[in-house]
């Protein structure tokens, strides 16, 4: 799996990896810090947080001119961490609830957008770059699944990183989580909470502290838990600063990928063989934009992660772990899981009996690990919203190893998928990914009719169907978003390959602002409706992508 690349796609992985564990350490508890703090409906929090990851994923395209014309993508990539650093710096800074404090906080999420549309794009073309050498160029889709599976490797740790930050800070303060108190909180200081909730609220602050004074508590615990979140971002500077410390030590393994479009028109001039007609760029460029629609309703699916499963996981869902249930919410024991897989992975691939032996130590130690923190672990285990969101890149890199390995069988069988089928595959198991979501949510109440009480259903449903449905969605995810990538640093025309890995993020951005929608129609409809309209749109993206899946294959092939 690991063989057989060049040095430099380690290099950029590791670098990404640190970033995207800052970014996803603050988005676990983004949504949760807007409700909490301002006390917004969810209306306006899906507006803030759909709109925050269009414009993230939409800077890319304009990184990615940038790149191309000027800076080049090296540089374009430093300049980029500089300034996310900066926006995640002025989010962590707590500040008092007024429309300043709000200010300060979009102004941060924009200089996180624009960092990240430096980065993002244009640290993947060159990635992309390594593989135009013959030498890799078989190894381009492998290339870009290790480099997805690197990203989710930050994002494994981040909700349990956020998680202990935030809850440290919140213990300081001798106060603990309970999904419920923000909302009554804010109810109850703006004069809105109806007579169940106003009880509610003074049981919960006499367990919390003792008080009969609601106002003097919900002030306190509304202020304590917005501090703690903005530590909880602070997390991202000190990744960052890693990221870049990665990124600038090991330069040497892919400065040769690193060129502005100017300097590759240059070697062209000396190879006329790798210049493409006019019409073959047009015709690459429109195979990019027919799987750029496809892919901006699987990003609006996908993520809500961030938003509706959030809060469905914070609403509806039991907050106690029991049994072999616990096992997934400790990230010690899905890190010993990882390595017991890797390492079994590693026996078969192994060439000498000696390697063999170490693989197999290794992952009987990991089991082992595992078997001995589950027997230590509590009895009852307590779940917070934000920790649903490791099992989506715990399951992209504990399956990565055994999708490469089916996909390379299928090869040397000449039977592999083309990229193009395998995004029309994955979002036909998207569709059944959020089935189970909305099988399970069948008979839930409302979010509206649960608002007198805090918003939190007294019928919670097993994590089980939230753990599974992020299975489903992550066997989508591996068949669209590597795949996708490695499409479009394939068939790109040379000169564009900035804008056209651009074009790929700002059609993410469009899914992601398309988030919000969704966030709109959440708290009047029943549930399993909610999720029906994502099956709905999955299915009906499904059934476009093959209906060009000639055209996509066709070009793919003359690349």
């Amino acid at each position: 799996m690991f063989k057989n690349h060049p040095k430099g796609l380690y290099a950029l992985a590791l670098a990404n990896t640190g970033e995207r564990f800052g970014y996803y350490t603050m988005l676990a508890i983004f949504v949760l810090f807007l409700q909490a703090k301002f006390g917004l409906s969810s209306k306006e929090t899906s507006d803030i947080f759909g709109g925050f990851l269009a414009i993230v994923y939409f800077m890319p395209l304009f990184g990615g001119i940038i790149a191309d014309k000027w800076w080049g993508y090296g540089k374009t990539v430093t300049i980029g961490i500089i300034v996310m650093f900066a926006g995640y710096l002025f989010l962590s800074i707590p500040t008092a609830r007024d429309s300043f404090s709000m200010g300060i906080m979009f102004a941060a999420l924009f200089l996180i957008a624009l960092g990240t549309g430096l980065f993002k794009g244009n640290l993947q073309v060159m990635v992309g770059n390594l593989y135009d050498n013959p030498k890799y160029s078989t190894q381009r889709d492998s290339a870009f699944s290790i480099f997805y599976m690197a990203i989710n490797l930050g994002a494994l740790y981040a909700p349990t990183a956020a998680t202990k930050v935030t809850n440290y800070f919140l213990g300081k303060a001798g106060l603990s989580y309970n999904a419920k108190i923000p909302n009554l909180a804010h109810q109850y200081l703006d004069g809105a909470i109806q007579p169940q909730g106003l009880t509610e609220l003074t049981d919960l602050a006499a367990a919390q502290t003792g008080t009969t004074d609601l106002t003097a508590f919900s002030n306190l615990y509304i202020d304590r838990l917005s501090e703690a979140y903005n530590y909880g971002f602070a997390v991202a500077c000190f990744s960052l600063i890693v990221s870049m410390l990665i990124y600038v030590v090991f330069r040497k393994t892919y400065k040769h990928a690193d060129y502005s479009s100017k300097q590759l028109a240059t070697a062209q001039k000396a190879d006329d063989t790798k210049k493409l007609s006019p019409q073959q760029t047009k015709e690459r460029i429109i195979a990019l934009v027919l799987v750029f629609s496809v892919i901006i309703f699987f990003w609006m699916s996908f993520h809500q992660n961030g938003l509706t499963m959030t809060w469905f996981a914070r609403d509806y869902t039991a907050n106690l772990a029991q049994g072999l249930d616990r096992i997934g919410f400790d990230v010690l024991n899905l890190t010993f899981i990882l390595v017991a897989v890797y390492a079994l992975f590693n026996i078969f691939q192994s060439a000498t009996a000696k390697s063999k032996l170490i693989a197999g130590g290794i992952s009987g130690a990991a089991i082992v690990g595992l078997i001995i923190n589950y027997m230590n672990m509590a009895e009852n285990v307590e779940i917070v919203p934000q920790i649903f969101q490791q099992f989506n890149p715990f399951f992209v890199v504990v399956l990565t190893p055994i999708s490469l390995a089916i996909f390379g069988a299928l090869a040397k069988k000449g039977k592999e998928p083309s990229a193009p089928r395998k995004i029309g595959i994955g979002m036909l198991i998207a569709a059944l990914g959020f089935a189970i979501l909305a099988f399970g949510s069948m008979g839930l109440a409302t979010p509206d009719a649960l608002e007198a009480v805090g918003g939190v259903s007294s019928e919670l449903v097993s994590p089980n169907w939230l753990i599974s449905t992020y299975l489903v969605l992550t066997f989508a995810e591996l068949l669209l978003s590597p795949m996708g990538i490695s499409f479009v640093s394939k068939v790109a025309p040379p000169q564009y390959k900035g804008l056209m890995m651009g074009g790929w993020f700002a059609a993410t951005a469009i899914g992601n602002y398309m988030v919000s929608i969704i966030g709109r129609v959440w708290g009047g409809i029943q549930l399993w409706l909610v999720w029906g309209i994502l099956i709905g749109l999955c299915l009906l993206s499904a059934l476009f992508m093959f209906s060009i899946l000639k055209k996509l294959e066709r070009v793919t092939k003359d690349c």
